[in-house]
């Protein structure tokens, strides 16, 4: 894959993510913010963009989301297929609740 490819492939991803948290957000905003890991600040400015903003944004070529498992017992708790699965994945959403949302500097 050719750096063109994978700019076009940031490009689609990027433009994915963010009409899907803009729909998240009206859907159901306290909602989107956990999910988003987000500030609620920052989802205001999300679900007003613009079509033409949106664009812009997707363009970039860096990655407009990014993983939230910094931590490897996030990461094994979600991934981890025991028989308590669903005891795993509450327990994951409880430490991810705990960290602090993301600020977008304006």
């Amino acid at each position: 894959m050719n750096t063109q490819q994978v700019h076009e492939e940031i490009k689609e991803t990027n433009l994915s993510y963010m009409l899907l948290a803009q729909q998240m957000i009206r859907d159901d905003k306290p909602a989107a913010i956990f999910r988003l890991g987000v500030s609620e600040e920052l989802a205001d400015l999300i679900v007003g963009l613009s079509p033409a903003q949106l664009l812009k944004m997707a363009s970039s070529n860096m990655l407009l989301c990014r993983f939230r498992f910094d931590e490897r017992l996030l990461l094994n708790l979600i991934t981890d297929y025991n028989k308590d699965r669903m005891m795993s994945q509450a327990h994951a959403a409880i430490l991810m609740a705990g960290q602090p949302a993301e600020v977008m500097a304006i």
